[in-house]
């Protein structure tokens, strides 16, 4: 059943160690399986995010010179916590974001708990990059001799990390933690639709004894207290997950103060399924976007583009993964398919599925709302065939369940139109040939290609080609994104 989580009103921000009241006036979470209220969030404004970057710009230099230990055991215990709180996280977590319990049990929390055990480590490696001396000659600027030098890993400053909606509590985890263990300082701006999460998360921060000013928090429903963070002088680094077109606008506002930036952005994942793949893993993978959050997840296979050779038998086979897929309560532990995040999510997604049938695309299987589900944001797992790829719900991220299929006469087409995209945030290659597989992976530009797996490595470096970002961040890359790198020279 679904949880009945109520009455969770949060009114206030944390702004230099102490919660205090949002400026605006609060408004109303609502549960996206129900379509009733869970709460009241806080409302920041610009003013409210100008004192919480200058918190943490004040905060900055004292946190930066804490030993790596210290930074160390900080995070550990926040790990440590977050496990402890997970069953208390868990069904606020699935009221709010519509998630089921399987993704929020298996991937919400404890993605969030790892990331935070990982970076408490990562504050222990040493990023130092010693160099080799160089013999120089005297010039008019100083004398000859050997010369050392090494390059060192210093903190940006102040980090403004502004999370997505789909997974809130892991991708926030996955800024603080590592900008955290490069001593730098953090302001969190979280997705309007799910800020709870997130505010359980900074309040364990707060138990765990993070000083006053090193992480901050401000919630809106609005632009405002995210733009001016992009545009503070105060702030340093913005770190930022979501759309593409709000990506832009960030980059652009950044680059007036030559702001830091690392932007996870959109995605339109091609899975490219030649002639000699094994069918049954790779519908598998395809078949992730309807019962993985929804199709709510950027690195979705979405755009599946299949040799005509087994044409006929993927559409068939994800035809019938579809229709076999459970939508509904997403408390309930045989569900797969939650809900969308609000009402404007799925009349998105509900416009892309007109626009298919307008295109010319085969509707095989969905379309609709579950017809015995009178209340919530769902779709049924959709499924388009005969699809070009000029098509815009083959070209446009939709972020909901629905899934594509181009056919193509033979490899070179396959990689041709694979790369046919703004975006390139997440490829997938299906053959039983690992050589012709690796050979197609390395043609395609995305910034990571699943070759015969759709499952990920955390320790690879996470970002896109093209319109879907800018910089890598997990494993090691997470503590070279938010560091930068200083010379430090002298006379052997």
């Amino acid at each position: 059943m679904t949880p009945t989580v109520t009455g969770h009103d949060e009114r206030h921000l944390f702004i230099g160690g102490k919660w205090v009241e949002g400026s605006g006036s609060p408004y109303e979470i609502v549960n996206p399986a129900t379509e009733q209220p869970i709460g009241l969030a806080p409302e920041a404004t610009a003013d409210d995010a100008a004192q919480a970057a200058a918190a943490a710009r004040d905060a900055f230099g004292a946190w930066s010179r804490t030993t790596p230990g210290e930074r160390s055991a900080l995070l550990s215990a926040a790990a440590e916590l977050v496990r402890k709180r997970a069953e208390e996280l868990l069904p606020l977590l699935i009221a709010e974001t519509g998630a089921t319990v399987s993704v929020g049990s298996k991937l919400q929390v404890p993605v969030c708990a790892d990331r935070f055990e990982r970076y408490a480590r990562g504050a222990l490696q040493d990023l130092n990059l010693p160099l080799a001396p160089k013999i120089t000659e005297a010039t008019p600027l100083a004398p000859g001799g050997v010369i050392g030098a090494t390059a060192v890993r210093q903190p940006v400053g102040v980090v403004a990390c502004i999370t997505p909606y789909n997974f809130p509590i892991g991708n926030m985890a996955g800024k603080v933690a590592p900008a955290l263990a490069m001593g730098n300082t953090v302001v969190i701006k979280p997705a309007p639709q799910d800020p709870f999460g997130v505010i359980e998360l900074v309040r364990i921060l707060e138990e765990v004894g993070v000083p006053p000013g090193v992480v901050n928090l401000v919630n809106s429903r609005g632009a405002e207290a995210a733009a001016a963070l992009v545009e503070s002088p105060d702030v340093d680094m913005v770190s930022f997950t979501g759309s593409t077109a709000v990506g832009v606008r960030i980059a652009e506002a950044g680059s007036r103060t030559m702001k830091r930036l690392l932007l996870e952005l959109g995605g339109k994942g091609a899975c490219v399924v030649l002639d000699d793949a094994d069918v049954a893993g790779a519908v598998t993978a395809i078949g992730s976007t309807f019962a993985f959050h929804s199709g709510q997840i950027c690195t979705a296979p979405t755009r599946a583009i299949v040799h005509r050779a087994v044409y006929d038998q993927v559409v068939e086979r994800l035809a019938g993964f579809a229709g076999a897929l459970k939508v509904g309560d997403p408390m309930e532990r045989d569900t797969i398919v939650g809900p969308l995040i609000s009402a404007a999510q799925r009349q998105r997604v509900e416009d892309y599925i007109r626009l298919g049938v307008d295109e010319g695309a085969k509707l095989v299987s969905g379309g609709g709302r579950p017809p015995a589900l009178e209340r919530g944001y769902y779709v049924e797992p959709t499924l388009f065939a005969e699809c070009r790829n000029d098509m815009r719900v083959a070209r446009e991220e939709i972020f909901g369940p629905v899934v594509v299929v181009v056919p193509v006469d033979g490899e070179d087409e396959a990689v041709a139109l694979a790369n046919d995209s703004e975006y390139g945030l997440y490829d997938y290659v299906y053959s039983k040939d690992s050589a012709r597989a690796f050979r197609v992976a390395r043609q395609l530009r995305a910034g990571h290609v699943g070759v015969n797996t759709a499952q990920r490595n955390l320790e690879a470096p996470f970002g896109g080609f093209k319109m879907s970002g800018v910089g890598r961040d997990g494993g090691d890359f997470g503590l070279y994104a938010y560091s930068e790198l200083q010379s430090v020279i002298w006379p052997g």
